[in-house]
């Protein structure tokens, strides 16, 4: 019996070890320490797990990560709507509204706060609107951080697109933007937490509106998607392909080539995508500058060859434009049935609201 109760104590013992280890590995924070975030510019937003937001700074062509501190579920009922955001946030900040430009835009999963990207003047600030529209700035001093730099990032005028969009999918941060390569379109994954940032991929794409191969031009905003269990990147650029990205090509230092599943229409520049599904298909959601919120469905994904020849103005997969939702600039998930947008409304004025995924 001493033997057996022995052995019983040392494999309770073993499997508490086992669940502290594993609590350990998933402390998403445990890789940050606490210091100060002097951002040189404030571009692109991801959250990754426990309310970690990984800001963007492509003027330094660095990645910082934060601890917000916000991973506690708020009200389900509760939906931000915020009128004239951007007067609001000028207001906080002590300064005009002509003075507050808006990057980008992040809802944290894990509280449903909304994260926005501002510059103040020259000044980068992170803002955060609550479920029920309290607005506050984000602290950047004395918290929890780390960073990844980028090392062959763009230099000269190409500086502002280093960084042009991230996505946090499983335990890595994927950075698209520009590089200092002769294929200077470029897309990385680095795992968190941070270790070392590699060269990325040289990612060519046939653009259809064009008629030609590209290499120069970064992807603008891209979603992380399964085709047929196999994880890959839908990217769109400018003027407007949509690309799939098998994720098992994007190895460091390789050069790979897209495959172009649709033209969406020239004269026109992708501003915010999501992935979504409604009922038992899956769609994208997409804001543009020229051609309204669309929604494109996404079966037959898999089965497209890819646009190899000029296109006058679309191929490919089809759209729905949504009716009613003109003025989209930016858009993220709430939840799996809506979305957060900023909207551009009559008179120039920017609204927070939330809307039923179409």
């Amino acid at each position: 019996m001493l033997h057996r109760s022995c052995a019983a104590a040392a494999l309770i013992a073993l499997t508490v070890l086992g669940l502290a280890s594993a609590a350990k590995e998933k402390d998403a924070t445990a890789g940050l320490q606490q210091g100060n975030v002097e951002l040189k510019s404030a571009g692109p937003l991801a959250f990754g797990p426990q309310g970690i937001l990984f800001i963007g700074d492509p003027q330094a062509a660095t990645i910082y990560a934060i601890d917000t501190g916000d991973n506690k579920a708020g009200d389900a009922t509760a939906r931000p709507r915020v009128e004239g955001i951007d007067e609001k946030i000028a207001s906080l900040l002590g300064t005009e509204k002509a003075q507050v430009r808006i990057a980008d835009m992040a809802v944290n999963p894990a509280s449903g706060t909304t994260y926005v990207s501002v510059a103040r003047g020259t000044t980068p600030v992170i803002v955060r609107v609550t479920r029920d529209g309290k607005i506050t700035e984000q602290p950047l001093k004395d918290v929890k951080t780390s960073k990844s730099a980028i090392t062959n990032a763009a230099q000269g005028r190409g500086r502002q697109e280093a960084i042009t969009h991230m996505a946090y999918y499983k335990g890595r941060v994927w950075v698209a933007g520009l590089s200092n390569e002769e294929f200077a379109s470029n897309l990385r994954s680095i795992p968190f937490p941070f270790d070392k940032t590699d060269k990325g991929t040289s990612v060519e794409i046939f653009h259809g509106a064009h008629g030609k191969l590209e290499t120069r031009s970064p992807v603008r905003v891209f979603a992380p998607y399964q085709v047929n269990g196999e994880d890959n990147l839908l990217a769109a650029y400018t003027c407007t392909p949509l690309v799939r990205l098998p994720v098992k090509q994007l190895e460091p230092g390789a050069k790979i080539k897209g495959t172009t599943v649709a033209e969406l229409g020239n004269r026109n520049r992708p501003l915010s995508m999501i992935v979504y599904k409604k009922g038992d298909k899956d769609f994208v959601l997409m804001a543009n500058s020229a051609r309204g919120l669309m929604k494109i469905p996404l079966e037959g994904v898999d089965r497209i060859e890819g646009i190899t020849a000029r296109v006058k103005d679309k191929a490919g997969l089809k759209y729905e434009t949504i009716e009613g939702k003109a003025g989209v600039q930016k858009l993220d998930a709430f939840g799996k049935d809506h979305a957060v947008i900023l909207v551009r409304g009559t008179g120039g004025k920017l609204d927070l609201d939330t809307i039923d995924l179409p």
